[in-house]
């Protein structure tokens, strides 16, 4: 490791802490000045994003990148005015700073206060979506943290291109413009420096695949806020619309397959089974999507059509147009698959009865439990937070979707008329 990329991210942990002291008493109003700003900016220079962004996504796929992470790589206008209508959305959100979450007074008379404040300098490590650029530092601007965002290589480019804007709205609203850093080199020694730096760096939030998270948590010696994968299920009870169930199990897994809350496993009573899979395996055939099956599965909807699908498959996160599917005999053997092979991160119900929904929902073990809707839901977004800077599947300190709260701490704040203690 050279002595050149070892002073590079000290100094960007250095003048990250400085902006962090800076910022932990702006005003909410600059730091929506900022945001607002900068959803203008993006508005404005659309045309000149995507062609960035073409750029890096020429490269990837003469690289051999997945169609799942070119996927998740490309900025189409609806996405960037999706980024842009994010940041505004974040701006119109309580500022979390300085809430006090709960207060008291003791019999001494000393009045205590529990208070939310900034957790200080992240940084947050991803992979192939540059959006994620955006919404890491909109949440972390509006909560009171300098972040330091490390983007993949592949998206090099467009994060660059929106790191530039970001930069640009601080300007304008007055802010300490190290208060969004971003990485611009693909050097992955950068990643063992952070998460080594402890004493310098508060908080590191790794967002991609499993293997680049467990890398993170290998060498880390700060906290680090992780989902490893979603593993996502739905499971159709034997009391269901099958309509509504349909409508439920196409969105979670083709709207859009290569993000973490996409369904990987369908899982069916075997009471509707005969009815309800020849329907959904015609309409996931007609979106293109590969289906793997258990025995019971194969036998309804043919063998030669439905790949056997193996112990390994079922613990699989695909990303991309491949499901397993499973014939349960009972909403115990249901949530029994998921609790063997899910990953807490977003599993579903569909049924029309409410015993069985308020079962499963006390069962299931996830991050979050969706009960006659899709697991696409699972976002920071789609919950009213105005975006995410991930979805923690963890217990401590967060899980589920991440967003204002999540990006603070709390202290307490006690006043007195000249109390002692005896």
């Amino acid at each position: 490791m050279s002595s050149d990329l070892e002073q590079y991210v000290s100094q960007l942990l250095e003048e990250g802490r400085m902006a962090a002291r800076s910022l932990a008493v702006v005003s909410r109003a600059q730091k929506d000045a900022a945001l607002r700003a900068a959803a203008d900016l993006l508005m404005r220079e659309v045309a000149s994003l995507q062609a960035v962004n073409a750029e890096d996504c020429r490269e990837a796929e003469s690289a051999g990148l997945s169609r799942a992470m070119v996927d998740r790589l490309r900025l189409t206008g609806k996405r960037i005015g999706e980024m842009a209508e994010g940041l505004r959305n974040v701006a119109m959100l309580p500022d979390p700073v300085g809430e006090i979450i709960a207060g008291w007074v003791r019999p001494n008379g000393l009045r205590i206060e529990k208070v939310r404040v900034p957790i200080g300098v992240i940084a947050v490590i991803y992979e192939a979506r540059p959006n994620v650029t955006a919404d890491a530092a909109a949440l972390c601007l509006k909560s009171g943290n300098a972040v330091i965002l490390r983007g993949g290589k592949e998206a090099l480019r467009s994060n660059v291109a929106i790191h530039r804007l970001l930069v640009q709205g601080l300007r304008q609203a007055g802010l300490d413009e190290r208060c969004i850093q971003l990485i611009d080199t693909p050097d992955r020694a950068v990643i063992d420096l952070l998460a080594q730096a402890e004493g310098k760096l508060d908080l590191i939030i790794p967002r991609g695949g499993e293997g680049l998270i467990r890398a993170v948590m290998a060498r880390a010696r700060v906290p680090v806020i992780k989902h490893y994968k979603g593993v996502c299920h739905t499971y159709v009870d034997a009391e269901v619309d099958l309509d509504l169930a349909l409508k439920v199990c196409m969105n979670a897994k083709v709207q859009r397959p290569a993000v973490c809350n996409a369904m990987e496993t369908l899982l069916v009573h075997e009471k509707v089974a005969p009815a309800f899979l020849p329907q959904i395996a015609a309409l996931l055939r007609q979106a293109n999507c590969q289906l793997r099956g258990c025995p019971r599965t194969r036998a309804i909807l043919g063998e030669e059509t439905v790949k056997a699908a193996t112990e390994e498959d079922w613990y699989t996160e695909y990303n991309d147009l491949i499901l397993n599917i499973r014939v349960v005999a009972s909403l115990d053997e249901a949530v029994a698959h998921i609790a063997k092979y899910g990953s807490a991160h977003s599993d579903a119900i569909c049924t029309t009865n409410l015993r069985s929904a308020e079962e499963f929902c006390r069962r299931v073990d996830s991050s979050a439990v969706f009960v006659n809707t899709s697991t696409r839901f699972n976002d920071g977004g789609e919950f009213g937070f105005g975006a995410e800077i991930g979805i923690s599947t963890d217990k401590l300190h967060a899980r589920g979707p991440m967003a204002l709260p999540e990006l603070t701490t709390y202290k307490y704040i006690v006043r007195g008329d000249g109390q002692v203690r005896a």
